[in-house]
């Protein structure tokens, strides 16, 4: 009697010891992602100011929320191109090309963080239209699984269009074409001074 009664409370123990266990087991687990399985891309990867890349990222979670951090920073300072001018008396003069820009209103602001939703296979694509020049580099985080895939992007200045005036490069110095309507009008005059000056004699002569 007594030995059933030990192998009974054994029994029993082992069972209660057993419910925490069988319970920690049916809960269901959070999923596990591969590392470094999240990537983006950045499309073009040099623009003109005015013009949209294209973000697409894949490898999230599905249906995920991801974060987009925007970081900026200037490009380096490029010499101006240059071209020349010629004076009156045949000498040249460097210019630097004059960019026109209208008169209208500045957009706002592009954002440095926003959030997109991936689809059902863990990807996403989201237009970004950068408001002035320099490197972007964008950073995408998964809000639920933590994936961090980066990409990088270039915004150059707008090309310069031509002012509104007629001709090309401007010219600098003295125009050509005074002196020489001054000159032929003088020779001119000279001409009919002469002519009026042979019928003069002519008529005293005669």
């Amino acid at each position: 009697m007594r030995l059933s009664r030990i192998i009974m409370a054994l029994t029993v123990g082992l069972a209660v010891a057993a419910v925490p266990t069988a319970a920690g087991a049916a809960q269901p687990q959070p999923p596990v992602y591969p590392p470094n399985s999240a990537s983006l891309t950045v499309s073009p990867t040099t623009i003109r100011l005015g013009e949209t890349f294209t973000l697409r990222g894949s490898g999230f979670a599905p249906n995920e929320s991801v974060r987009i951090d925007v970081a900026i920073s200037g490009l380096p300072q490029a010499a101006p191109a240059e071209g020349t001018a010629r004076r009156s008396d045949g000498s040249t003069v460097a210019m630097a090309p004059v960019a026109y820009t209208p008169n209208r209103a500045q957009p706002q602001p592009a954002p440095t963080t926003f959030t997109v939703t991936a689809d059902a296979n863990g990807n996403f694509t989201v237009p970004y239209r950068p408001t002035r020049p320099g490197r972007y580099t964008f950073t995408a985080t998964g809000l639920t699984s933590g994936l961090v895939a980066s990409a990088t992007g270039t915004v150059l200045p707008p090309r310069p269009t031509r002012p509104p005036h007629k001709g090309g490069l401007p010219v600098t110095g003295d125009s050509i074409g005074t002196p020489l309507k001054l000159g032929g009008g003088l020779a001119a005059a000279g001409a009919v001074l002469l002519l009026a000056s042979m019928a003069w004699r002519r008529r005293r002569l005669g």
